[in-house]
């Protein structure tokens, strides 16, 4: 698990939406990317300004899919038809 902590009112309002939804989101920290599902978003009541933790359960971010059009055939002599 990956825990981050945010002030970002905008940012907490996404990892939110994205923890509702079952969605994947994307946390940027320095120069590491963590991909994964937010399991939970806790404010800390005691702190001014008020900030959140968020917990991360990483995963792999899913491949890409194959091209669904199929490659443009060649046609070397195609100056011959014409």
């Amino acid at each position: 698990m990956f825990t981050y902590e945010t002030a970002d009112q905008k940012e907490v309002r996404r990892f939110r939406i994205a923890q509702f939804n079952g969605r994947m989101a994307t946390v940027k920290s320095g120069d590491s990317t963590i991909t994964g599902i937010v399991r939970s978003v806790m404010e800390k009541e005691s702190s001014i300004p008020p900030r959140w933790t968020i917990t991360i359960i990483p995963s792999q971010p899913k491949a890409k899919a194959a091209s669904l059009r199929p490659a443009p055939r060649i046609r070397p002599f195609a100056e011959d038809y014409f």
